[in-house]
């Protein structure tokens, strides 16, 4: 990829859909995409929108459901947010003024926790970004999902996703099944030759992610597309080349840790008894790379979870749970609150500081324990176990749960904990969605756009 410093990058525009918590907002924002317009359904993430409107979105503050055609906001204003379903939206007075357009299509009907019902089930919402597309015409796209979409009873319909985002124009009849237009479409794709210019097809990257390997403190595994449209001229292999080569590695992590004064020990001061029991599993064979190490959970909790140092979150005194104490106040950052119940069981093994997080999830019934639960440094004589120690575990808080996301603690997550742990837990990571975005920004500007 070309790198292009931030600053002479000219002003590009950007539109979100389905922005829940804003994660992928936020990241399209802070790699300097102008937002025209956000939308999204859920009264409670819009109450998020609305509350980390001011340093962090670009968000006017108003939730709109007055029209059904908005209008971009004139220079210099911050951009509307539309609270309804986004099928009801035109936005044709957007086309030709939009760079990207961003947003994570609901992954429900294609995760194991949403029932996997695929394209039969009614919250499948890739139709919509295709219709917004055609109305729009963004120079590029991108959108998250799960890996659930990579599945081998998904992989037809999956293929069909990507030769609609290819092809959006040659629009389905709601009469005509799937399948039959997936034919129609690849019959015109194969006359296609690679240095295809039609200003009405798209250019498609496929890219499997785990989010650790692009400096997210979280093994989370998702899909990303990105498409780029095909009269631009983008050197869509160099970007596809590019945005697959892992940028932090394992080994990188286990190589700062092997040595006892290693720089992942230099950065954090932990008991002996810790240190060295992360030492002794490191893999004895250590693989070596050009990679950055993997962020941790202990990194994210004590402010290294992303570029930008934050002031480590301070301790939550296990004797305080019951009285929901917000340990952050010293700090002055919300939602830093202790949660009593924490408890370990078969099946849902905690977070380990000195790994990255396990993945952060919504949860069909609430968010499951192991996912939300760490392991802490403190431990107690216990004969139980063959070295005779336990350690000590508590739910994370919301505010460790939004750094293990990379939100910054700006972040203000409307609602009760379940409310926001769901918002977190459906959203892009900020750090993850910024790489693209930057990314995608660079081979814009490449191609002389």
């Amino acid at each position: 990829m070309v790198e292009q410093p931030q600053e002479t990058r000219e002003p590009r525009t950007s539109v979100e859909l389905f922005a829940g918590g804003g994660g992928l907002a936020m990241a399209v924002h802070q790699a300097g995409f102008r937002p025209l317009l956000f939308n999204e359904l859920n009264t409670r993430a819009c109450e998020t929108l609305v509350a980390s409107a001011k340093k962090t979105l670009g968000v006017d503050g108003m939730v709109r459901t007055d029209k059904t055609r908005p209008e971009p906001p004139k220079p210099g204003m911050p951009a509307p947010l539309y609270a309804d379903d986004v099928r009801k939206l035109n936005m044709s007075a957007l086309e030709g003024k939009v760079d990207v357009l961003a947003g994570g299509p609901p992954c429900q009907p294609f995760s194991a926790g949403g029932v996997a019902k695929g394209d039969e089930d009614k919250r499948n919402m890739f139709p919509a970004v295709f219709k917004a597309v055609r109305e729009i015409r963004p120079k590029a796209v991108i959108c998250e999902n799960v890996r659930g979409l990579l599945r081998p009873s998904f992989a037809d319909y999956f293929q069909y996703i990507q030769n609609e985002l290819r092809l959006p124009f040659e629009k389905r009849d709601d009469e005509v099944r799937w399948q039959e237009h997936n034919n129609h479409l690849t019959s015109i794709l194969a006359t296609l030759s690679d240095d295809d210019t039609d200003p009405d097809h798209y250019k498609v990257v496929m890219v499997p992610v785990n989010a650790a390997n692009y400096g997210v403190p979280q093994v989370r595994n998702r899909v990303v597309i990105v498409a780029f449209r095909a009269d631009l001229g983008v050197d869509v292999e160099a970007f596809e080349k590019y945005v697959k080569t892992p940028k932090f590695s394992e080994d990188a992590l286990f190589r700062s840790m092997r040595d006892e004064d290693g720089p992942y020990w230099q950065r954090h001061q932990v008991p002996d008894h810790v240190r060295e029991r992360v030492r002794a599993r490191l893999p004895r064979v250590i693989k070596e790379d050009d990679c950055q190490p993997w962020r941790t959970l202990r990194d994210a909790v004590q402010g290294y979870g992303t570029d930008v140092k934050l002031p480590a979150l301070p301790t939550v005194d296990l004797d305080r749970l019951d009285e929901k104490f917000n340990f952050g106040k010293e700090i002055e950052v919300t939602d830093h609150i202790g949660w009593p119940g924490a408890r370990i069981y078969k099946g849902h093994t905690p977070n380990e500081l000195d790994r990255p997080a396990k993945t952060v999830k919504a949860g069909v019934h609430g968010v499951p324990g192991g996912e939300s639960v760490m392991l802490l440094d403190t431990r107690y004589r216990d004969p139980q176990f063959l070295d005779g120690w336990t350690y000590r575990h508590r739910y994370m808080t919301v505010r460790e749960t939004a750094r293990v996301m990379t939100f910054p603690d700006e972040w203000l997550g409307a609602g009760p904990r379940g409310e926001q742990m769901r918002q977190l837990g459906n959203a892009v990571p900020v750090v993850l969605g910024e790489f693209f975005a930057n990314a995608v920004a660079d081979a814009l500007a490449a191609a002389g756009h």
